[in-house]
């Protein structure tokens, strides 16, 4: 009750000091006008930037939010949002760039949850990570917009089907005693995937991301990992199959942040469609291979979900200041999740910290490691766990840490490096190993859909 009372709080303080926000839709050059202006209006706590260009050679823009941008401060957690990904789904796209100028206007008017969420959170804003595609559905506007139009690269490449397929090599580890985390990417990764993909993939290797979501039309739902199914039932004309994560009840309780805070996701009848409470595991509503929130959580420390967020994937302008009122609590709310759970630093006898240690849960079979500066940061649900954290060459540390409610757990681990034979043992590197009988499993490719996500 108490929690529900401080959103309910949080909400009417937003209320009371509400920034204007545009509402129409932006097309690239506009986009960019929006950012820029963002910039000027908050210098000091933001920063443009691009992390590559489209097929066409548009530049996907991205707006840093933080109290020092460019710089990854010690112990504060990288956050994500991306929107657009389908051309023609493009509430998402102006909702961030509503967010991005509702946040720097009330950092201005200094409204104190603002101010607490940009001093301590590194916020990364890409209002569109598929430009080109929204170029073509912009051509035909909302009244003319067929459901596909658009929705592709320019190259006609859906790219929520088009990340590396990492979950049937985890599915296959997790039957043969393999790593939970980091999934390798394939030698030829980059030629198999398309411009807007690669440039993704880039930024997710790139900042160390411990939260995001992917916001899409077509539906209203907070959808979580895992989106590809294990193994595959058919519900209608769609293959489904509940697949949980490891941290199934994590991605529960995020969906539900952005959904009960959410005007009306959370009544669960939506778009002819019901999703109890609001949210759905993805492969439980239909199973998709080479997604992006599954790609997320196999190949780095972020975990993401992908939200549907309105039944017509190209409103009518009229209908984004609805939206925006909509949102605008949920977009906050999550946002603020990435401080729970456990985060702190992980270091040697000398006080340097070590990157790419692995933090291990017991009783939860993913880990996460930690950062170029030895922070890490592990969601976690409210409870005791038992924790270790370990490093090649040094001794592991395991402790036994409390996560609260109200904020994320500080944690440090100190590491010893093990005895110098072990070490070089240890470093010692093994030649000529030829392993043979080792299967070499070949998946068809999953059959094109016509979906939300």
């Amino acid at each position: 009750m108490a929690k529900k009372l401080w959103g309910l709080a949080s909400f009417l303080c937003l209320l009371e000091v509400a920034a204007p926000v545009s509402f129409f839709h932006h097309r690239y050059e506009d986009l960019a006008q929006a950012l820029y202006s963002v910039h000027n209006e908050c210098p000091h706590i933001t920063r443009i930037y691009s992390i590559g260009r489209s097929t066409q050679g548009r530049l996907l823009y991205a707006l840093e939010i933080s109290d020092f941008p460019g710089s990854h401060e010690l112990l504060e957690p990288e956050f994500k949002y991306v929107g657009n990904m389908h051309g023609n789904e493009v509430l998402g796209r102006e909702l961030l760039i509503q967010l991005a100028e509702f946040l720097c206007e009330e950092y201005r008017r200094r409204n104190e949850r603002i101010m607490n969420l940009v001093h301590n959170t590194r916020i990364h804003i890409l209002p569109s990570m598929n430009p080109d595609g929204y170029e073509v559905a912009a051509d035909q506007g909302p009244y003319l917009n067929g459901y596909l139009t658009g929705r592709n690269n320019f190259r006609d490449v859906d790219l929520n089907r088009n990340f590396p397929d990492l979950n049937n090599l985890m599915y296959y580890y997790e039957n043969h005693d393999g790593p939970n985390h980091h999934m390798p990417l394939p030698d030829n990764w980059r030629e198999q995937v398309e411009a807007e993909t690669k440039a993704v993939i880039e930024w997710i290797a790139k900042y160390n991301f411990v939260l995001s979501a992917n916001l899409h039309g077509g539906a209203v739902v907070a959808n979580y990992p895992y989106d590809r199914s294990r193994e595959l039932r058919i519900r209608g004309n769609r293959k489904t199959s509940l697949t949980p994560t490891p941290d199934d009840n994590l991605f529960k309780k995020l969906a539900k942040t952005y959904s009960y805070a959410h005007g009306w996701m959370s009544n669960g009848w939506n778009c002819d469609d019901f999703f109890a409470e609001g949210i759905t595991n993805g492969a439980s509503w239909y199973s998709l291979s080479k997604g992006m929130q599954d790609f997320n959580y196999l190949y780095s420390n972020c975990f993401e979900i992908t939200l549907e967020l309105s039944c017509n994937k190209f409103p009518r302008q009229e209908e984004l200041e609805r939206e925006w009122f909509g949102n605008r609590e949920a977009l906050i709310a999550y946002i603020e999740e990435v401080h729970q759970g456990i985060k702190g630093l992980i270091t040697d006898e000398n006080n340097n910290g070590i990157p790419n240690a692995v933090i291990s849960v017991s009783g939860i079979k993913h880990d996460i490691t930690s950062g170029e500066m030895g922070d890490y940061f592990r969601l976690l649900l409210t409870g005791t766990y038992s924790v270790t954290a370990s490093a090649p060459g040094y001794s592991t540390d395991t402790r036994d840490v409390t996560v609260g409610p109200a904020g994320a757990t500080r944690q440090d681990f100190l590491l010893y490096p093990r005895k110098s034979e072990e070490s070089r043992a240890e470093k010692t590197p093994i030649k000529n190993l030829n392993i043979k009988g080792h299967p070499k499993k070949i998946l068809p490719r999953a059959a094109r859909k016509v979906s939300p996500r």
